[in-house]
C-alpha cells in the first residue's frame, strides 16, 4: 500500500519500519530486528516499541484525517512489555478505539514471528489544524 511520504519518512524511516496498512480498523506496520535496535543486553530496546506503536497510529491518523486538512502528532504513548524479542520482526496491529475531533486512541498489540504478543501499548494521538 503506498502511503504519503511525509508520514512514513524522518524517523520511523530511520529505525526501519515497513508500512503494511494504514486503515484504522486494523493499521499494521513492523520492524525487522538487527543490531541496532537491541539493548546491550541481547533483547530489543523498549523504545523500539513505543517508536513502532507511536509511528503506526500517528501515520494512520494522518492518513484519516488529512484531506481535512488536519495533521496527527502523539500525545501520549503508554507502552508495556511482556516478553523480550532479540531476533526476526516485531509486527505491530493498531486498532482505533475512540475517532474525536481533536484526539484519537488507539490500541496497539506488538507480537513476534510466533504470533506471541510482547507488548501492548495504548495511544492517543493528538488531531490539529496544518498550518
Amino acid at each position: 500500500m503506498a502511503q504519503p511520504e511525509e508520514v512514513t519518512a524522518g524517523f520511523a524511516e530511520e529505525i526501519g519500519i515497513e508500512w503494511i496498512d494504514l486503515d484504522p480498523d486494523g493499521a499494521r506496520a513492523r520492524i525487522p530486528v538487527e543490531k541496532r535496535h537491541l539493548q546491550p543486553f541481547g533483547i530489543v530496546h523498549g523504545g523500539v516499541y513505543a517508536t513502532l506503536a507511536e509511528s503506526l497510529c500517528s501515520a494512520a491518523t494522518h492518513h484519516a484525517v488529512r484531506a481535512d486538512g488536519m495533521v496527527a502528532m502523539g500525545q501520549a504513548n503508554d507502552t508495556t512489555f511482556l516478553r523480550p524479542v532479540s531476533a526476526g520482526t516485531i509486527n505491530a496491529t493498531a486498532t482505533a478505539r475512540h475517532r474525536g475531533r481533536t484526539t484519537w486512541v488507539w490500541d496497539v498489540e506488538l507480537s513476534d514471528d510466533q504470533g506471541r504478543v510482547c507488548a501492548l501499548s495504548r495511544m492517543t494521538i493528538a488531531v490539529r489544524p496544518q498550518r
